[in-house]
C-alpha cells in the first residue's frame, strides 16, 4: 500500500542545463547535469540528484522505443519529500515515479497509463546500481485510498485488496539508515544474485538442462517444476516449494566454484550484462558463500504468505477479528523470515519489532529493502494513540537520550497510516 506522506516535484523548461534543486537546501544542494540522456550516472560519487538523472535517462528510452523521443532542452526541477530518507519507504522510487511523471508532463507525454510508468521506472532506477525488483515503483503509481494492492510482474500488474475494517498501519522508524544505492553490492544486490543462482541452480539439479536454467531470471519461473519433483505424499498446498527447497538445495552456503561445476559456465560470464550483479559475486565469499537454500525459501513462503494473506481478505466467512488475528500472524513470520532466511533485519529493527509487539501490535515486521528502516504493525484503530504513545515512551525516548533524534521530531518517525493514492500530475496555470 501507498502511505500519506509524498513527494513532489515541479518542474518548467528553461536554461540549457538539467538543474535539480530541494527545498532542504542545505541537506541536499543543487546540482546541474547536461542536457544529453545518454550521459553516464556517475555511481563513484553518488549524489541525491542521481535518481533524478536516472528518471531523465529512463523517460527517454522509454520514449525512443514509442519513437517519440523529445528533443533534450534544459529544465529546471523543485523537488520537497515528506518520506523519510533511508528508512524502507521507498523515498528513492517514489522519487524517480514522480521525477518520471513531470518529465513526461514537462515533454507532453503524460497520456502513458499508471502501469507502463511502474514498469519502465523500475529500470531506471538500476541506473543508480540498485537493482529494483519494482513493487516499490508499482505501489508509487498504482496505490489506491483505502485500498491495498496485489503487486504481480512480468509484466507488473495490480488488483485490490480490501482491507477488514477497524486497524490501521503505524510506521516506525528504526532510525538506523540504510541506504539501497551505497550499500547495494553486499546486501539489496547480492539478494538478487543469491536468487537467480537459486533459481538456476534448483533448476539444474531437477533436470533442466543447463543452457535453459542460466537464463532464468527470479525462482517463480522454476517453482512449478520444484513443485512437481515432490513425492505427492510428502506435498501440502503451502509447502511444497519449501520442501522441494530444502530436497534439492543444501542448507551450507555455496561456492562460487560449486555453482559454476553446477551450471557449466562462469558467474562473471553469466552476470556479463549486468555489471551491478557482477560488483556482489566476489563480496559473497567474503560473507561465507551464496546461501540459496535459504533464499530460496523465504522468498517461497513469503509468496505463499501474501497469497494467504490476499485469500484472507477477501473470505467472507471470516470475522474482522479472525482477519486481523490472521493477517498479524502472516506479518510476524514475515518478519521472522526476512529475519533468519532472507537476513536482511538488523538489531534496531530486530529490537523495534518486540517492542512493537509488546505494545499490542497484532503483526509486525520491517518494510522496504530492510538492514534498517521502518518497521510496520497492524493495530486496532481503537488502539492506535496508546500504541504509539507506548513506542515513543519505551523506544524513542532512548533515541532521544542518544542524540538519533529531537522530541519535536518523532511525528516523522512514528505515525498510523491506511493506504493512500499513488501518483499523479498536477498542471498549473500562473
Amino acid at each position: 500500500m501507498a502511505i500519506r506522506q509524498d513527494t513532489v516535484v515541479a518542474i518548467k523548461q528553461g536554461g540549457s542545463n538539467l538543474t535539480i534543486s530541494n527545498m532542504d537546501e542545505s541537506q541536499y544542494p543543487t546540482a546541474t547535469f547536461s542536457i544529453d540522456p545518454k550521459q553516464r550516472v556517475d555511481l563513484e560519487n553518488h549524489t541525491w540528484a542521481n535518481y533524478f538523472l536516472a528518471a531523465y535517462k529512463g523517460v527517454f528510452e522509454f520514449l525512443e522505443k514509442q519513437g517519440k523521443a523529445p528533443v533534450p532542452v534544459g529544465l529546471q526541477v523543485m523537488l520537497h519529500g515528506q518520506v523519510p530518507t533511508g528508512a524502507g519507504l521507498s523515498s528513492s522510487s517514489a522519487f524517480v515515479c514522480v521525477a518520471a511523471l513531470a518529465l513526461l508532463a514537462a515533454f507532453d507525454a503524460a497520456h502513458q497509463t499508471k502501469t507502463d510508468v511502474a514498469e519502465f521506472t523500475t529500470t531506471c532506477e538500476r541506473y543508480v546500481g540498485t537493482e529494483s525488483g519494482g513493487m516499490d515503483q508499482a505501489i508509487s503509481m498504482m496505490g489506491m485510498p483505502q485500498i491495498a494492492k496485489l503487486i504481480e510482474f512480468n509484466p507488473i500488474r495490480a488488483s485490490d485488496v480490501v482491507l477488514p475494517e477497524g486497524a490501521v498501519f503505524v510506521i516506525a522508524n528504526s532510525l538506523t539508515v540504510s541506504n539501497k544505492a551505497e550499500t547495494a553490492a553486499g546486501r539489496y544486490n547480492m539478494r538478487v544474485v543469491e536468487c537467480r543462482l537459486a533459481a538456476a541452480v534448483l533448476a539444474v539439479t531437477l533436470g533442466m538442462p543447463k543452457e535453459k536454467a542460466t537464463g532464468i531470471r527470479v525462482l517463480k519461473e522454476v517453482e512449478e517444476l520444484a513443485v512437481s519433483k515432490v513425492e505427492a505424499s510428502q506435498q501440502s498446498a503451502s509447502s511444497a516449494s519449501c520442501q522441494a527447497a530444502k530436497q534439492f538445495l543444501h542448507e551450507a552456503p555455496y561456492e562460487q566454484a560449486e555453482i559454476e561445476g553446477v551450471l557449466g559456465t562462469s558467474l562473471t560470464k553469466l552476470f556479463e550484462d549486468n555489471p551491478s550483479q557482477q560488483r556482489s559475486i566476489p563480496l559473497a565469499a567474503k560473507a561465507g558463500g551464496f546461501k540459496l537454500q535459504q533464499r530460496t525459501l523465504h522468498v517461497f513462503a513469503e509468496a505463499q504468505r501474501v497469497r494467504d494473506f490476499q485469500q484472507v481478505c477477501s473470505n467472507a466467512g471470516l470475522s474482522q477479528e479472525d482477519k486481523l488475528k490472521q493477517l498479524g500472524d502472516y506479518m510476524d513470520a514475515s518478519q521472522a523470515s526476512c529475519r533468519d532466511l532472507y537476513q536482511c533485519s538488523c538489531e534496531e529493527l530486530d529490537t523495534l519489532v518486540a517492542e512493537c509487539k509488546k505494545q499490542g501490535a497484532l503483526g509486525s515486521r520491517l518494510t522496504g529493502a530492510g538492514w534498517g528502516g521502518c518497521t510496520v504493525s497492524l493495530i486496532k484503530q481503537s488502539n492506535a494513540a496508546q500504541f504509539i504513545t507506548a513506542i515513543k515512551s519505551n523506544y524513542f525516548e532512548k533515541c532521544i537520550k542518544e542524540g538519533k533524534v529531537k522530541s519535536d521530531q518523532l511525528e516523522d518517525v512514528i505515525f498510523a497510516s491506511k493506504p493512500a493514492s499513488g501518483g499523479a500530475i498536477i498542471k498549473l496555470r500562473i
